[in-house]
C-alpha cells in the first residue's frame, strides 16, 4: 500500500487537496471530477487525470470518493460504474460524510474480493492541505488496516469498528460542533454587548472551562467577517438531516441538537442554502444590531 495505485473521484474543497497530498508522497494517482478546473492542482502535483469514475477505479488498489452527499455516492459508484469497475483484491474508501445503511449496501454489492471501508474525514481545509485530518474508519479489522498507510498521508486513523461506524462517529462530531458553533456565536454576541471587549473575551474563553477547537479555529472566520465559506449552510443542513436519521435510535429528547438544527435553518432561510456555515452568528449580528468584527491577521483556515 506504501506504493499502491490511488483512484481519487471528488476534488472539491476536502478532496482537491488530499489528493494532492497522496499525489506529492508518490502514489500513482488517477483523479476525476466532473468540475475539469478540479483537476489542475492534482495533475500539477503529480496525479493523472482520467476521463471517468469508473477509469479511476479501474486498476486502483485503493479507490478513495470525496463527494458531498450520499446522493452522489451513489451516482459515483453505481450510476457511473466505479463499483463494478473496482478489481478483486482492492479496496474502496468513502471519505464522504455519509449514511450508514448506504455504504454497507453498496458494499454488499461490490464485486467479489473488492473490500468497502467507510473513512469520514474531521479537520477542515487546513487539515486536508497539511496531512492533519482525522479519519473516523469503519469496516473489517483487515480492510482497515490494509489502506491505513494511504490514509495516514491524510492524517490519524481512528478505526470504529464494524462498516458503517465512520459515518456514524463523524456525525456524532459533527453534531457537536454544531451544538459548538451555535453556542460560540451567542456567547460572543452576549459578552460583547455586555461590555467585554471582544479580543479579552476571546482569550478568556481559550483560557477557561469555554475552550474547544471551535472557539479556537472558527472564531477568527467570525472575526473577520467571511464567516467561513469553505462549507455551506447546505452541507450543515445536509449533515444535520443525516443525524435525524441516527436520534431516532436513541429514543429520546435530545434538546441541544434540535436547538443546533433550528439555528442554522433559520440561517439558511435568511441568507440561502449556499451562505458560509458560521451564519449562525450573523444571524445573530443582524437581528441585535452587533457587530463582532475584531482587528486582526485572520489569514483563512484554507490557505493557512
Amino acid at each position: 500500500m506504501e506504493t499502491a495505485t490511488v483512484g481519487f473521484i471528488g476534488l472539491g474543497t476536502m478532496g482537491g487537496p488530499m489528493c494532492v497530498r497522496l499525489a506529492r508522497a508518490g502514489h500513482a494517482v488517477q483523479a476525476f471530477d466532473l468540475n475539469p478546473q478540479a483537476l489542475e492542482a492534482p495533475v500539477e502535483a503529480g496525479a493523472t487525470a482520467v476521463g471517468s469514475a469508473a477509469e479511476a477505479a479501474a486498476g486502483a488498489g485503493v479507490l478513495l470518493t470525496s463527494l458531498p452527499a450520499p446522493t452522489q455516492v451513489e451516482a459515483v459508484m453505481c450510476d457511473a460504474g466505479a463499483l463494478a469497475a473496482l478489481s478483486p483484491g482492492s479496496t474502496w474508501v468513502d471519505l464522504t460524510t455519509s449514511r450508514p445503511e448506504l455504504i454497507r449496501r453498496l458494499a454488499a454489492e461490490a464485486p467479489p474480493g473488492v473490500s468497502v471501508v467507510d473513512a469520514p474525514v474531521t479537520g477542515a481545509v487546513d487539515g486536508a492541505r497539511n496531512g492533519t485530518l482525522t479519519l473516523f474508519a469503519g469496516g473489517e479489522p483487515e480492510a482497515v488496516e490494509r489502506v491505513r498507510p494511504v490514509l495516514e498521508r491524510l492524517g490519524r486513523v481512528i478505526a470504529c469498528g464494524e462498516l458503517g461506524t465512520g459515518c456514524v462517529t463523524k456525525l456524532v462530531t459533527n453534531q457537536l460542533w454544531f451544538v459548538g458553533a451555535a453556542a460560540l456565536a451567542e456567547g460572543l454576541a452576549v459578552g460583547a454587548r455586555n461590555g467585554v471587549e471582544l479580543g479579552d473575551l476571546w482569550e478568556a474563553i481559550k483560557a477557561s472551562v469555554g475552550d474547544s477547537f471551535v472557539a479556537r479555529h472558527d472564531a477568527p472566520s467570525i472575526f473577520a467577517g467571511h464567516y467561513d465559506p469553505s462549507f455551506s449552510l447546505g452541507l450543515c443542513l445536509k449533515d444535520l438531516g443525516l443525524l435525524a436519521e441516527l436520534e431516532d435510535a436513541v429514543g429520546a429528547d435530545l434538546p441541544m441538537t434540535a436547538a443546533a438544527r433550528a439555528a442554522f435553518a433559520r440561517a439558511a432561510e435568511r441568507y440561502g442554502d449556499g451562505a458560509p456555515e458560521l451564519s449562525v452568528a450573523r444571524r445573530i449580528e443582524d437581528d441585535a444590531d452587533l457587530s463582532l468584527r475584531l482587528d486582526g491577521d485572520w489569514i483563512p483556515h484554507w490557505e493557512a
